[in-house]
C-alpha cells in the first residue's frame, strides 16, 4: 500500500545508487575550496597521501585550538582602557557647594544643646552618626515635650546663612555674583549654598587661570557648634561636582580653616564605563527625582523607599513627595530604619548586581589645592578699616577661596571592548584562510555536504526499518467469516 510506494519513491528519486553516492565524494574532494583534501584524494602514491593527511589533519587541529582560544577569550569579556585629553575652547565650570563648619546661630542653640544630637540624627540618612546614650533621655524628654518642632525649619532659620555680611566678595570671570546666585540645599552641614546649580549656559570658562573668586566671614561670635560630638575646627568646607548631581559631602569635602587663602586648581575627567558583562555599568538605570544618573542619587533614593515603606513618612533631606517625618519619627524609626538598611545590605553600591551600579559616564573634577596665610600686614589693615573690625577679627573669621581651571581640557578614561564580534570574526576568518585555506563559502560547501550524508543515512534508515503489521487486515493463514460458513455447511 502506502508504505510501499513511499519505499519506492525514496529508493527511485531520493537515495542514489551505491556508485553515484562514491562518485558524488569523489567530486567533492576534488573540488572543494578547502585546501589539502583534492591532494589526498587525487595523488597516487600511499606516502603522499599519509603525508598530505598528516598535514590537513595538523592545520585543522591548530585551527580548532586557535579557534577555541578566541572564543574562550571573547567570553571572558576583556576590555582595555583608552585616556584621551582632548583640548577646547571652552569648558562647562562645575558647580561648587559651600558650608560653615559651624552650622547653628549662637543664639539660637545656647539654651538648646540638644539641638546638635537632633540634627545628627537627622543628617544620619547622609552620613552615619553615632548618637552616644547620654543624649537618650534628653533627647525623649525634649521630643514628646515639642511634638510640633521643626528641625527643617529650625535649620532653615537659624542655620548658617550667605548674604552681604558673610558673603565678602564674589567674582566669576571679572563679572560680580551676588548671594542671590547660589541654591540653598540641605546637607550633613545644615544649610549649604551652591553657586552653579543650574548649569546656566553662561557659566562657561574661556580663558584657563580666572574663575570663581570668593571671600568668606565665618562669623566664629555668631555660629557655633558642639565640640563634644566631634565639630572642632572653623572655617568654610566645600565640594566641586557636577551640576546636576547632588553634593556629597562624605569623605569629598575639602576643607579650609579660617586665616587662610585657599587656591584650587581643577580639571575635567570623564569617564566611561562599559555596560555588563564588559563592565559594571547598567545604561538602562534611570533616576525618579535626578536627571543624571549618580550612584549618589540612586543611594538615596533607594533609602527613600525603604523608609518610606517602613516609616510611613520621608525625611526631608531626602529625594520625594511622600509626608515629612517628625521626630518622633526620626528617633523612633527613620534612624534604627538606616541602622538596618546599611547592616542588612539593602542599598549597595559598585557591581552591576547592586542597588547602584557604577554610572556609565561619570564627570569627576580632580582638585590641586594649596594653601597660604590670608593677607600681609596692609591687607589686614585695609580689610579691618573697609569691615572696621580688628586684625584679630580678620585673622580669624576671613577666608578667601580662589577655583580655576588648570587648562582648558579635560580627560577622557574610556573603558572599551577589547574585542568585538567583528574583530572575533576577523580572527576566525583569519585562522581558517591561513591554515585550511577556507572561507564563508568553504563552510557553506561543508555544511552542504554534512546534510546530503545525513539525509541519505536517515533515508537508509527509514528503508531498513521493519514493517508495520497491518492490524486491521486479517491474516492469510486465518479463514473468514464466510470462509468458516461455507465449510460448516459442506460438513
Amino acid at each position: 500500500g502506502i508504505s510501499e510506494k513511499i519505499r519506492s519513491y525514496l529508493i527511485k528519486k531520493l537515495l542514489p545508487h551505491l556508485e553515484d553516492r562514491r562518485k558524488y565524494h569523489q567530486e567533492f574532494a576534488s573540488s572543494t575550496s578547502f585546501h589539502g583534501v583534492h591532494n589526498i584524494v587525487q595523488t597516487r602514491s600511499k606516502t603522499r597521501k599519509v603525508l598530505w593527511l598528516l598535514v590537513v589533519a595538523g592545520c585543522l587541529a591548530v585551527v580548532i585550538w586557535q579557534i577555541c582560544s578566541r572564543f574562550i577569550y571573547y567570553f571572558s569579556w576583556p576590555t582595555t582602557t583608552t585616556v584621551v585629553v582632548q583640548y577646547v575652547e571652552n569648558v562647562k565650570f562645575p558647580a561648587v557647594t559651600f558650608c560653615n563648619l559651624n552650622r547653628f546661630q549662637t543664639h539660637a542653640v545656647s539654651n538648646l544643646r540638644i539641638i546638635f544630637a537632633i540634627w545628627n540624627i537627622v543628617s544620619g540618612v547622609l552620613q552615619k552618626f553615632a548618637t552616644e546614650d547620654k543624649y537618650s533621655q534628653e533627647l525623649n524628654d525634649f521630643l514628646h515635650g515639642n511634638q510640633n518642632f521643626s528641625i527643617k525649619e529650625f535649620t532653615r532659620e537659624n542655620g548658617f546663612y550667605l548674604n552681604s555680611s558673610t558673603l565678602l566678595e564674589c567674582e566669576f570671570f571679572g563679572k560680580p555674583c551676588y548671594p542671590q546666585d547660589f541654591e540653598h540645599v540641605f546637607t550633613e552641614y545644615g544649610n549649604c549654598f551652591t553657586f552653579n546649580h543650574n548649569d546656566l549656559p553662561a557659566r562657561r570658562v574661556s580663558l584657563s587661570g580666572r574663575g570663581l573668586h570668593l571671600l568668606f566671614d565665618v562669623q566664629q561670635e555668631n555660629f557655633t557648634d558642639e565640640p563634644a560630638l566631634g565639630h572642632t575646627d572653623a572655617g568654610i568646607t566645600f565640594v566641586i561636582h557636577s551640576p546636576q548631581e547632588l553634593p556629597r559631602f562624605d569623605g569629598l569635602g575639602l576643607l579650609t580653616p579660617v586665616g587662610t587663602h585657599a587656591q584650587v586648581a581643577i580639571r575635567q575627567l570623564k569617564s566611561i564605563i562599559q555596560e555588563y558583562p564588559w563592565g559594571e555599568c547598567k545604561p538602562d538605570i534611570k533616576l525618579q527625582y535626578h536627571k543624571i544618573y549618580s550612584t549618589n542619587g540612586c543611594l538615596q533614593e533607594c533609602k527613600a523607599r525603604y523608609i518610606q515603606d517602613w516609616c510611613g513618612c520621608l525625611p526631608f533631606v531626602l529625594p520625594g513627595n511622600g509626608t515629612e517625618c517628625d521626630l518622633l519619627k526620626f528617633y523612633n524609626c527613620v534612624y534604627p530604619a538606616v541602622y538596618d538598611i546599611e547592616i542588612k545590605g539593602l542599598c549597595t553600591v559598585g557591581t552591576h548586581n547592586s542597588t547602584c551600579p557604577t554610572p556609565c559616564e561619570e564627570t569627576d573634577y580632580p582638585t590641586t589645592i594649596t594653601y597660604s596665610s590670608f593677607g600681609g600686614e596692609k591687607a589686614i589693615k585695609y580689610f579691618s578699616t573697609k569691615l572696621k573690625k580688628t586684625p584679630e577679627y580678620i585673622r580669624q573669621n576671613l577666608v578667601r577661596i580662589d577655583i580655576k581651571y588648570h587648562d582648558l581640557s579635560y580627560k577622557i578614561t574610556q573603558q572599551q571592548k577589547a574585542l568585538t564580534i567583528p574583530e572575533l570574526l576577523a580572527d576566525v576568518g583569519g585562522q581558517l584562510g591561513l591554515f585550511c585555506g577556507a572561507s564563508m563559502i568553504t563552510i557553506i560547501e561543508l555544511l552542504e555536504y554534512i546534510f546530503t550524508n545525513f539525509c541519505w543515512m536517515c533515508i537508509f534508515l527509514l528503508l531498513k526499518a521493519p514493517e508495520m503489521p497491518q492490524w486491521n487486515n486479517p491474516s492469510q493463514n486465518q479463514p473468514t467469516h464466510k470462509e468458516k460458513k461455507k465449510g460448516i455447511q459442506e460438513c
